[in-house]
């Protein structure tokens, strides 16, 4: 990967065609919802975490990082890439990152060569993931759209920042405000009456509906959109109370 080599240009970047070639036997197959290959997510990734300087074992671990939803064999990655990068892989499937201190970590472009901490090379997948996956986020249902965006906004943008990575940062802000934003111009709507309509559902679902159409009301462009998805919200509303507060639903629930 030449961007790799812009930053570590004495390292052996073999690991990471060999990397490559992994993911791609065991992603075979695999589509995003957009319908492009699995792989591409690992590639872009990877692009992302060698731009911001990382060396070798990291890109290795970026093309590597959803491996783990494969028939993939345990230990596999650690027999041929070393327990470093498996170490790293698990470490970015469960690294709470809200926990992390803002302004503990700082990535060094100033002296490329000095090798990152396994905070740093986790928190710089972590990220080129989520800055890949906002950049396709319109593939995802509405409601998962407004988490991504919120919890992106909330915690992983002053991440970004506090670390140095100005660029990351920004982009992932301005994809996540992109989202965000219609709420804006929504609440000229519905929103109050959408809150209203929760409280004829059963306390315990009230949340997760007020959520959900929120987030629905703020995806959509027009004022007509939006009064239409609201009086379908309306007209809906009672039977949907119904439904929930059957025994039944509530067991299954």
């Amino acid at each position: 990967m030449a961007v790799a080599r812009t930053h570590h240009p004495d390292a052996d970047t073999s690991p990471i065609q060999h990397a490559h070639d992994e993911a791609a036997v065991w992603h075979e197959g695999q589509t995003r919802r957009s319908g492009d290959p699995l792989l591409s997510h690992c590639l872009a990734v990877a692009v992302i975490v060698a731009g911001v300087g990382m060396p070798p074992p990291a890109i290795c671990a970026a093309l590597l990082h959803d491996v783990v939803d494969t028939p993939c064999p345990p230990g596999r990655v650690s027999e041929l890439f070393g327990q470093d990068v498996a170490d790293l892989i698990w470490a970015v499937r469960t690294a709470e990152l809200s926990a992390i201190p803002l302004g503990s970590l700082t990535f060094d472009h100033a002296r490329p060569a000095v090798q990152p901490t396994h905070e740093e090379a986790v928190l710089a997948i972590r990220l080129a993931d989520r800055l890949h996956n906002m950049q396709t986020i319109a593939f995802l249902a509405p409601a998962k759209q407004y988490r991504k965006a919120r919890e992106t906004i909330d915690v992983l943008v002053p991440l970004a920042r506090s670390a140095g990575l100005t660029d990351v940062s920004r982009e992932l802000h301005d994809l996540s405000a992109a989202v965000l934003r219609p709420t804006t111009s929504a609440s000229a709507v519905a929103p109050r009456l959408l809150t209203l309509l929760t409280l004829l559902l059963p306390a315990p679902q009230r949340a997760r509906w007020q959520e959900e159409w929120h987030a629905e009301l703020a995806t959509l462009p027009t004022r007509r959109t939006r009064i239409r998805f609201t009086f379908r919200v309306l007209l809906g509303a009672p039977s949907l109370s119904l439904t929930l507060r059957r025994p039944a639903c509530r067991e299954r629930r």
